[in-house]
This record gives C-alpha cells, structure tokens and sequence, in this order.
C-alpha cells in the first residue's frame, strides 16, 4: 500500500513523502490517526495544495519542542516516596509520576513524552531520564527519589 506522510514518521519518513507501507499498518494506524493518506491522484494533488501549511505546523511544532527542551535544560525535579531501610521503594516512580513533577515544575509534558528504558524506577537514588519530545528533539532530565512519605 503507498500513502503519503502527513507528519514525519519515526523510522518511516518526512512530511510529504510517498512511501510503501504493509496494508495493516497503512489502514489501521498511519490513516486512522492522520498521519498519512492514501496516495492517490486526488490526494496527491490535494497535499500539494496543503503543503506550505503542513510544513508551517510541523515548523512550529518543531520550535515549540525546541523551546520546551531548553526550559527542561538545568531542570532537576525530587519525588518523595516511602522506601525500605535499604532504599528501596513501596511501589515504584513511573512516567506519570515524572510528569506530574515536570508539570509542578512549570513545563507542560505528556505522560507519552517520559521515556524509562529500564522500567519503572524502584530505589532510591538520582536518575537521568529521557523525554521525546519531538520526533526530533529529546531532552534529558535529573531525577532525585528521596525517601519520604
């Protein structure tokens, strides 16, 4: 199946691109969440005429992500949980937990944004964690896990 990139893909392709995708992955993910068409001859000449703004969301889209990653620059955030004698955690600290912090700290991410590789973070200690932010922009940030209540 070929469709045409209405946003930039992963590891798939840029705006505007025609691309040849299995059927499935075309008609149940990219087309249904609006991140392609079909690649027809209407579609095509109808993304020609959208093209100067498509490329004007995804340009600001792409600063918006640039200028969240600097407000996340010197950004530490500590979350208090309750921990074992030896450090570790009763429960653990996950993306949503990391969010809310990031949230309370002034910058606006989404859970999705938080990336833990290692799963859920389940002692106590200083942690560097990802955030995708942008299909081109991540950022890193520290955080603390101090026990408390």
């Amino acid at each position: 199946m070929e469709v045409i990139l209405l946003k930039n893909v992963g590891s798939l392709g840029l705006l505007g691109d025609k691309v040849s995708v299995r059927g499935g992955y075309g008609r149940n993910y990219l087309i249904p969440y609006g991140f392609a068409v079909p690649a027809t001859a209407a579609n095509l000449e109808a993304f020609e005429a959208q093209r100067a703004e498509l490329e004007r969301v995804a340009a600001e889209q792409l600063a918006e992500a640039q200028a969240r990653r600097d407000q996340l620059a010197g950004l530490s955030v500590t979350i208090a949980r309750k921990a074992g004698e030896e450090g570790r955690l009763f429960g653990s600290v996950g993306t949503i937990d990391i969010a809310e912090a990031v949230n309370a700290a002034g910058v606006a991410i989404d859970k999705q944004a938080v990336r833990l590789t290692g799963g859920p973070l389940r002692a106590v200690g200083e942690y560097e964690v990802t955030l995708h932010l942008h299909p081109e922009v991540d950022a890193t940030l520290k955080v603390d896990i101090v026990p408390g209540d």
